[in-house]
């Protein structure tokens, strides 16, 4: 990353990161770039973070390790007869089982064609072979982002196709069952009212089927919400109250049928881009966002997390460029000590960039790198 003294000053200080732990991170990153394990034979083995002691008290326990399956996307879907790699659903469980992943989160249930079981595992018959290679590694299937209906009111198709979704669910396992999308794109009241709406009555028939629904946020659904003064030409509102949208929505859904998964890194990049809002009087107001303070205001709507981290960057308009857990600058320690409840929430590692088109092993390298990171949380 190219940047200059003024600019990363001024961004380090906007994100809430130290000189010196902007500087260190920054340097550790690119030597763990040229360091990073080579995936073969044996188990990959990932370097400790500098700072682990093995003292202090473990915020993160073991049973409540995870990965969001899209982190290792490109592992699933590779071919098995053409890399001697981990490939499909099955090596691929057993090799996050040795780094010591306790828990997965699905991201569909496609691999490839070659791997046992075949292409597609959403089915019946699909999800009792996953459940047999989860219960032969030790893990456990926390939630998925899969299939949310389109339509409101719910066509028959749609209805349909969820509740075999909440039957595939509970083959699994599965506590919680979600998506990896917001609630709605639209930044105004009454888009998210129809989707709150929509929200608890997919929640009640999740709850019928004895799972918790949630919803996963990227940085837009913690801008703030468009809801007064001026209407624009086709009547919508141009000024905001300052309540930001998923704030709202946790407000209007019912806390016993509706869930949230909170992506860490999103919601730091929200912290970074929307800070400012016009009121309804037309005033220009400041509210930095505070994602750990919103999760200790509803600790049990916020049963999973995404920990993704990132390190700083002035140019890409969101703060932060994605790099494996444990590396970057997002202060999971103190995220993690005030959220507290750490037998109840399930941090799942992810990184949207792990995969490589010129090392097919990276993905697997930065999960163990992301393990290792995770187990050494302390306070």
């Amino acid at each position: 990353m190219n940047h200059t003294p003024d600019t990363d000053d001024q961004l380090r200080r906007s994100l809430g990161v130290g000189r010196r732990s902007f500087l260190s991170t920054c340097t550790a990153v690119a030597a763990g770039a040229i360091a990073a394990p080579v995936l073969g034979a044996t188990p990959v083995q990932a370097a400790p973070r500098a700072a682990d002691t093995g003292r202090g008290h473990t915020l993160v326990p073991a049973d409540k390790r995870g990965i969001i399956l899209y982190t290792v996307r490109d592992a699933i879907g590779r071919d098995p007869l053409a890399s001697s790699l981990p490939s499909g659903f099955r090596a691929v469980f057993e090799q996050l089982a040795r780094f010591g992943y306790r828990q997965v989160e699905f991201a569909g249930y496609g691999q490839h064609a070659n791997s046992p079981g075949g292409a597609s595992l959403e089915s019946v018959q699909g999800a009792k072979l996953l459940r047999r290679w989860l219960d032969d590694n030790g893990l456990r299937a926390q939630g998925n982002h899969g299939f949310i209906p389109g339509s409101w009111p719910l066509t028959s198709a749609d209805l349909d196709t969820f509740k075999k979704h909440l039957e595939i669910a509970n083959i699994l396992g599965l506590p919680h069952m979600g998506t990896g999308g917001d609630p709605t794109a639209s930044s105004y009241k009454a888009d998210w009212d129809v989707a709150a709406e929509k929200w608890n009555a997919l929640g009640a028939i999740a709850r019928r089927a004895g799972l918790k629904l949630y919803t996963h946020n990227h940085d837009a659904a913690y801008s703030f919400l468009l809801d007064g003064g001026p209407l624009d030409a086709q009547s919508k509102p141009t000024r905001s109250s300052g309540i930001r949208k998923l704030e709202y929505f946790l407000s209007i859904t019912d806390p016993k049928l509706v869930w949230l998964e909170m992506d860490v890194f999103w919601a730091h990049v929200a912290q970074y881009k929307f800070r400012t809002y016009t009121a309804h009087d037309g005033s220009t107001q400041t509210n930095i966002f505070d994602p750990a303070g919103l999760v200790t205001r509803h600790n049990k709507r916020y049963p999973l997390f995404h920990a993704k981290d990132g390190v700083v960057n002035a140019t890409n308009g969101m703060g932060y460029d994605m790099v494996p857990f444990g590396t970057g600058v997002i202060d999971y320690t103190t995220f993690f000590s005030r959220v507290g409840d750490r037998n109840y929430h399930n941090p799942m590692v992810e990184q949207d960039t792990a995969p490589s088109t010129t090392n097919p092993g990276q993905s697997l390298e930065y999960a163990a790198i992301g393990y290792r990171n995770l187990a050494a949380l302390r306070r």
